[in-house]
């Protein structure tokens, strides 16, 4: 393995500055560990990242971990939506699956912040640290490693070794590619427009989820009189969608909802997304660990990925931790497995269910359309079924 010079050595490497990726050289920033941060984003557009329409549901645990690193407290609160609440709805059905707060408590199930004021709260936050180097407008071309380490060569010609990389650069990870790192990747066909809207109906920190024929529409209660709107559509029928003008937009927009927010007005730009799900067949190799999207890309009908993605930077960060003060290999083969290990118990049984799930929802025989409105009401009357999962988004 080719060693690069020592300007170029580090201890932790991590390939991607997303969420998750800045999170973990957050987590990183009291140790004595050198770290670098490679994103393929230039600094500019890293630093004043643009709206992207993505609201992230946050959960209890998810806002602690924030805390702990000062992203939360940087957030403006005026960015933070409470979710008190949250409705299953089936085709014309008026009956809805509830999830509230475990008993009654008033309390929230989490919070909604816009993905872009996370960005930009962690990179501020990464900035005054003054801990991680930030090697932005560079991809990672090549990449090489064994039980020593790691080496990577950057678009730019630059090669730097590392005893950890880690790999947090999108659920298409090309860093897991190069490695060798195989991956279950499912493209469903589908894609998911999505906006804010004005409108006239209150949603009181409700969030609805509208499995519907051939579309599925989820409204996120922002501020008053104000939504995120989700319609998920076979990828062709999105794009049409979306390349209306703002007039034809809306009262398509209303038409698909059938009047359930009343009369709405356009709130933001739109945007929209291919619904693609990951799922590594490892989330570590020799000196090399996954984290966030580039380990697991769930479906985003649960919301609940960021939060996987978010536990999972944690608990990698304390193992390092651990070892650093106890002076152990930061890249030590039986801590990287029992991270595997951790992530995988934690995040397959929602991995798996969420697949079941939207395979039942998206299905149009007549026989699934049966069955997700019998499971609808099944659930409603098993408390411990709609408790479990108010308490899970509440952890």
């Amino acid at each position: 393995m080719l060693m690069a010079g020592r300007d170029d050595m580090f201890d932790v490497v991590v390939v991607g500055a997303g969420p998750v990726g800045l999170s973990f050289a957050a987590s990183l920033a009291h140790s004595e560990l050198k770290v670098a941060v490679v994103e393929q984003q230039s600094l500019e557009r890293l630093a004043n990242p643009a709206f992207d329409g993505r609201e992230i549901a946050l959960t209890n645990a998810s806002i602690r971990i924030f805390r702990e690193l000062g992203v939360w407290d940087a957030i403006p609160d005026s960015d933070k939506s409470p979710l008190r609440g949250a409705r299953v709805l089936n085709g014309s059905s008026p009956f809805a699956l509830r999830f509230d707060p475990p008993g009654g408590s008033g309390d929230t199930l989490g919070v909604l912040v816009p993905n872009f004021r996370i960005r930009d709260s962690l990179f501020k936050i990464i900035r005054s640290q003054n801990h991680a180097q930030l090697l932005c407008g560079h991809s990672v071309v090549d990449a090489t490693n064994c039980h020593k380490g790691a080496v990577m060569t950057l678009s730019d010609g630059r090669q730097l070794s590392t005893r950890l990389l880690v790999a947090a650069d999108s659920r298409f990870s090309a860093t897991r590619d190069l490695l060798g790192v195989g991956a279950d990747i499912n493209r469903l066909g589908k894609s998911m427009l999505i906006c804010r809207v004005k409108h006239e109906r209150v949603h009181h920190q409700i969030a609805v989820e509208w499995f519907d024929h051939h579309q599925t529409i989820a409204m996120l209660p922002l501020t008053e009189g104000v939504s995120s709107l989700l319609v998920t559509l076979r990828a062709k029928e999105a794009d049409r969608l979306l390349a209306l003008d703002d007039d034809l937009f809306l009262l398509e927009l209303t038409n698909r909802c059938r009047g359930r927010l009343g009369k709405m007005s356009l709130a933001s730009t739109r945007h929209i997304y291919p619904l693609v799900t990951t799922w590594a067949h490892a989330f570590w190799a020799p000196s090399v660990a996954l984290i966030g999207d580039a380990a697991i890309g769930m479906h985003p009908v649960t919301a609940h990925g960021f939060n996987i993605g978010l536990s999972g930077q944690k608990q990698l960060a304390h193992k390092i931790l651990t070892a650093c003060r106890d002076r152990r290999d930061i890249a030590d083969p039986e801590m990287l497995h029992k991270y595997d290990s951790w992530l995988r118990l934690s995040a397959a049984p929602l991995y798996h269910a969420t697949n079941i799930l939207v395979g039942l929802y998206s299905g149009e025989h007549p026989a699934a359309r049966l069955a997700r409105h019998v499971g609808l009401r099944f659930a409603q009357y098993l408390p411990f079924v709609r408790h479990g999962i108010s308490a899970m988004l509440k952890r």
